[in-house]
């Protein structure tokens, strides 16, 4: 950029050239959301100020976050925020960036979760803690319990919770899956979005995509390691009738509805997202055998 005068109108058409030449997805899009931080505003208020010029201080502060954004640093980290089920999420690169496909499962788990009455939920793998926060938001008597392996994500779901107000009903726990949990725990829903993607393939993900959390993303050599954890250990802690609710890799769904199967669950089947990818797998608590274990 040239020390010229730059309008907003000027900047945003500069950057998304930028962006499309460099290959960044979605570059007027993001263009006009690392602006809007920059300049504390909406992106709807970009509009209506299109001839207004910026500072020396806000052409600097956003010409470092295109150099950050070419870099291959997500967008969401360089705001720090991510939309979730309506609500903001504090993210940085502590944990995974939320995916829309992800809200499906929230989704599912409310179908099953009364609106007026008392109900356990846990989430395992738990990262920014959007599940279990977005559920707990939407069901106002659900006491939700949620894991992570990761204590800085442990740390800054705890923060999401405290600021989307709902900390009192949101118990996060540090430990390896169930692990943490009191012997104890039974939950009317499980929810889980563990790692997935086979090691192998994770050199090959988008470079935005390697600066999440390793942690967040491997999961084992054919990708189905904590995937199969999760769907043997959850029969434990599952009240009868309960549900357990995964989400999975697009290639992953015989496989898990195998695995479903061959734990005991009943009614074990996958389902597409709004892409009609099988993103998701579920299976029921058998209602006459109790918790396992």
């Amino acid at each position: 950029m040239s020390s010229e005068t730059w309008t907003i109108r000027r900047v945003l058409t500069w950057t998304t050239q930028h962006f499309e030449k460099r290959q960044v997805d979605a570059p007027r899009l993001t263009a006009e959301i690392l602006l809007s931080h920059v300049l504390k505003t909406g992106r709807v208020r970009l509009y209506v100020d299109l001839d207004r010029p910026l500072s020396k201080e806000e052409l600097s502060a956003f010409r470092a976050l295109i150099e950050r954004r070419l870099s291959g640093e997500p967008t969401q980290y360089l705001t720090g925020t991510r939309e979730f089920y309506n609500r903001a999420f504090k993210v940085d690169a502590r944990v995974l960036i939320p995916r829309p496909e992800t809200e499906l499962l929230v989704e599912a788990a409310l179908r099953v979760l009364p609106k007026d009455a008392p109900a356990r939920a846990l989430d395992v793998c738990t990262g920014s803690g959007c599940i279990a926060i977005s559920l707990a938001a939407e069901r106002p008597q659900l006491s939700v319990t949620a894991t992570d392996l990761s204590p800085d994500a442990c740390a800054l779901a705890r923060e999401n919770a405290e600021t989307l107000k709902v900390a009192d009903r949101v118990t996060v726990l540090q430990g390896d899956l169930f692990s943490p949990l009191p012997p104890d725990a039974r939950f009317h829903v499980i929810v889980s979005n563990p790692p997935y993607i086979a090691t192998h393939e994770i050199a090959e993900l988008s470079a935005e995509v390697r600066r999440e959390p390793k942690l967040a993303l491997d999961g084992g050599p054919d990708g189905l390691v904590a995937l199969k954890r999760v769907v043997t250990e959850a029969r434990k802690w599952l009240e009868p009738g309960g549900l357990l609710a995964l989400e999975m890799g697009e290639t992953q769904g015989p496989a898990v509805l195998e695995l479903l199967r061959a734990a005991g669950y009943e009614d074990a089947r996958v389902e597409k997202d709004l892409e009609r990818r099988e993103r998701m797998a579920f299976g029921t608590q058998p209602a006459a055998s109790g918790p396992q274990g």
